[in-house]
Formats: structure tokens, C-alpha cells, sequence
């Protein structure tokens, strides 16, 4: 067993860890010009190369949050089919319903509960 030195080293340092991950975006990709005009405290005053590096940001920023909710849907949507039909109903009536909501009421939360709330009700049963 650690010692409660070693776990709030342990601690720490993964605490660390987490903060530089969350942050490391920020970090990389808000590259400030300061040479053009040391004076002015634009935030939107990039470097040269920034132009290209803005393009990549903004294709990555429209392409992966729907590509990885996808990925997550058939995975989400395939296991239970594999494992249990009556599963797999039970979560293809969830999703449907949660798509129809968010089609309906453009609210993430509210589809969300409201699949989520759907799909408990109908394990219940």
C-alpha cells in the first residue's frame, strides 16, 4: 500500500497530466502576432502560416464531432444486435427517439435525457 506522500505524488502528477492534455490545444494553436504590431493586442492577429493552420482547425472543428458521434452510434447500436436482439430493440427505439426529439427540438440536452429516460423505462418493462 502507497503512503499518503506517494498517493498525493500520484495524484498530482496525474492532475498534471490532465491539465497539459486539456490545455495543450490552446497552447499549440493560439499563436499570437506580436511582430507586426507590438501595440495592438488583437486576438485574432495570427502569423503567416496561420491562414492554412485556421483552415485544418476549422475542417477538423465541421468534420470529427459528427464523425465521432457516428462511430459511436453503430457502436452503440451494433453491440446489444450482437449480444441480445430484444437489447438491441430496446436501443434502436432510444436512438430513434432521441434523434426525433433533437430533429424536433434542436436541444442536445433534452434529446439526450430523453433517450436516455426512454431507454431505462423500457429495460423496466
Amino acid at each position: 500500500m502507497n503512503s499518503l506522500n506517494e498517493a498525493m505524488g500520484i495524484v498530482f502528477a496525474m492532475g498534471a497530466v490532465i491539465l497539459f492534455c486539456r490545455a495543450f490545444p490552446f497552447l499549440f494553436f493560439s499563436r499570437l502576432s506580436t511582430k507586426e504590431n507590438p501595440n495592438e493586442a488583437d486576438p485574432l492577429a495570427v502569423k503567416k502560416g496561420a491562414n492554412r493552420t485556421r483552415a485544418v482547425l476549422n475542417f477538423v472543428e465541421k468534420v470529427v464531432p459528427p464523425a465521432a458521434m457516428t462511430v459511436l452510434a453503430f457502436n452503440a447500436l451494433g453491440t446489444p444486435f450482437l449480444e441480445n436482439t430484444r437489447d438491441g430493440i430496446l436501443v434502436l427505439a432510444a436512438s430513434v427517439f432521441t434523434a426525433l426529439i433533437h430533429l424536433w427540438k434542436r436541444n442536445s440536452l433534452l434529446s439526450i435525457f430523453g433517450g436516455t429516460a426512454l431507454y431505462m423505462i423500457l429495460i423496466k418493462l
